[in-house]
């Protein structure tokens, strides 16, 4: 599967566009995440387990959106855009999603 955040393939003409796809998760941290965040507010700098989890929340999300485009039978998912939010505190919500397409 081709994921593109352009409207076009480089290389490929677009035969039909088969509607707009997403894959979303809402992932919590844990508890040991969280302490170990705590801790890391005191003296700055990045929160690994944070990143580690909004990394695995994207691939997840990421691959929803795929299984998606291929049940409808598509090549590529062109406009690929991602966003988050803060859903509840201690948890995050990433959607990712574009228009799967047929690439002639």
């Amino acid at each position: 599967m081709i994921l593109v955040t352009t409207d076009y393939v480089a290389g490929h003409d677009i035969k039909e566009s088969l509607g707009v796809v997403k894959g979303e998760i809402v992932q919590s941290k844990n508890i040991g995440r969280d302490f170990m965040a705590g801790m890391k507010t005191i003296v700055g700098g990045e929160i690994g387990g944070y990143t580690e989890m909004i990394r695995e929340a994207r691939q997840i999300a990421t691959k929803r959106m795929v299984d998606e485009a291929e049940a409808l039978g598509a090549d590529a998912v062109v406009g690929v855009r991602y966003g988050s939010s803060a859903v509840m505190q201690g948890a995050a919500e990433i959607i990712v999603y574009g228009t799967a397409v047929k690439l002639k």
